[in-house]
């Protein structure tokens, strides 16, 4: 599927698992949203350098955990605007 990474697959959602290979400024609330409660999602937030986020989502929300410092392409799309 080609489409904007920003908005995920919300008509394949929930998922296990969701590994994002392009730096977004901030953590996008549809990809958090997409994820089923215990999912996992590992992400580069930031500009320039970022960081690798682990995020686990539970029952009451978000757990974000710092892994290593990074430096991916950034993230396009409707995340700019």
């Amino acid at each position: 599927r080609a489409g904007d990474g920003y908005k995920g697959w919300p008509e394949a959602a929930p998922f296990d698992a969701i590994m994002v290979t392009a730096a977004a400024p901030e953590i996008p609330q549809p990809l958090i949203d997409q994820l089923k409660i215990g999912g996992r999602m590992v992400i580069p937030v930031g500009e320039g350098y970022q960081d690798l986020i682990l995020i686990t989502k539970n029952e009451t929300g978000v757990v974000r955990k710092s892994i290593i410092p990074v430096r991916f392409v950034p993230m396009t799309g409707e995340i700019l605007e």
